[in-house]
């Protein structure tokens, strides 16, 4: 079987930065196996795979290890692989995915997602090996729907955390988010996920979600710019809606292909 590939450098207009996700068009679902088997080929953060149903699409997402409820980085490319090369002519796109509607619309080179907000929780007592697997100390921690969030003093502190991965993978959920205020945007963060299979996550679309009601809060405004300061980066433009949240980001193709399964 051949099947069209297409790899995308998304939250940048450069190539070789950001977040690269592989987008699989599929005119039907291949067996869970065998979309879990081609995500561990590509060893990429994200492979999206969507199904056109209807006037929606519906779209879900691996990681090399497993799959995943949320991704924002895989759902933009997604998106600009539709409005790019797919020849799709709306404005916006509805994607169904397990978290529910997902929509995007573009304007000009910008994509700009709806997701909904995470809730998260105070968290007084942190697993004993959360802060002891960062090496950092914590002003505060967090519990969203599937991460930790631990807020520090500096982003220096943020750039400098180097986490112990293997104990950091044990201590349940997804991952962890680690952010502060930022010195050039509003605030900026790093994302390890090594339960997940990845240990650090380039940009990671569906964590800020979690950070932008903390940080509207914080900051106290609804509009807001961010970084996420891995080694590639990338940016985001991030607006509060109470319920949900708009991620804004570019994306840049980095190629087009096939693969035989």
């Amino acid at each position: 079987m051949k099947l069209p590939i297409y790899q995308v450098d998304a939250f940048t207009n450069e190539l070789f930065s950001g977040n690269p996700a592989a987008v699989c068009p599929l005119e039907t679902w291949l067996p869970d196996e065998k979309m879990q088997k081609i995500a561990a080929e590509n060893n990429l953060a994200e492979t999206a795979f969507f199904v056109k149903n209807g006037d929606y699409y519906d779209l879900r997402w691996f990681t090399p290890a497993v799959e995943v409820d949320l991704c924002g980085h895989a759902t933009l490319a997604t998106a600009h692989v539709l409005f790019q090369h797919l020849n799709y002519e709306e404005k916006e796109l509805r994607f169904q995915t397990r978290v529910g509607e997902l929509k995007v619309r573009r304007s000009g080179d910008w994509y700009t997602m709806n997701f909904p907000t995470d809730d998260i929780q105070l968290v007084e007592n942190p697993p004993g090996n959360l802060l002891k697997a960062l090496k950092i100390t914590a002003k505060a921690s967090f519990i969203g729907r599937e991460d930790y969030l631990v807020i520090v003093d500096s982003q220096e502190v943020v750039l400098n955390c180097a986490p112990d991965f293997r104990l950091l993978g044990s201590i349940g959920g997804r991952g962890v988010i680690v952010s502060s205020e930022g010195e050039e945007v509003d605030f900026i963060s790093r994302g390890f996920f090594p339960a997940a299979g990845i240990d650090e996550d380039p940009v990671t679309g569906s964590a800020h979600t979690t950070l932008v009601p903390y940080w509207t809060k914080q900051l106290g405004k609804t509009s807001l710019t961010a970084r996420q300061l891995s080694q590639r980066g990338g940016f985001i433009k991030c607006d509060y809606l109470g319920k949900r949240v708009e991620l804004s980001g570019q994306a840049v193709t980095y190629l087009k292909g096939a693969i035989f399964v």
